[in-house]
């Protein structure tokens, strides 16, 4: 079975700081896509960003402020958050999406809570 460990949420001031980690059972050269989507209380889910064979894609909402990066050898997705914000308060979700035979099932990870406060 997929294992994805997410860590390194918290609380953060306004302006500060953030990585969050997402460790997976096995090599991510078996998923087609990782990354990340968060929900905050009251609100849908949102896509973050993701990405794929080394490219990008965020959403217009965290571009500039978020980076995700990978580390093949550790088996990591990261998301660096940059300049946070109050709106930025959510529980953040790591996903890999796994080929098979027709289509891709999307695993998640257990979620972590970012809180952005003064």
């Amino acid at each position: 079975q997929v294992q994805l460990l997410e860590s390194g949420g918290g609380l953060v001031q306004p302006g500060g700081s953030l990585t969050l980690a997402c460790a997976a059972s096995g090599s991510i050269f078996s998923f087609n896509v990782m990354g990340w989507c968060r929900q905050a209380p009251g609100k849908e889910r949102e896509l973050v960003g993701s990405i794929s064979r080394g490219s990008t894609n965020y959403a217009d909402s965290v571009k500039g402020r978020f980076t995700i990066s990978e580390d093949n050898a550790k088996n990591t997705v990261y998301l660096q958050m940059n300049s946070l914000k109050p709106e930025d308060t959510a529980v953040y979700y790591c996903y890999a999406d796994a080929p098979t035979y027709r289509d891709s099932v999307r695993n998640w990870g257990q979620g972590t809570q970012v809180t952005v406060s003064s």
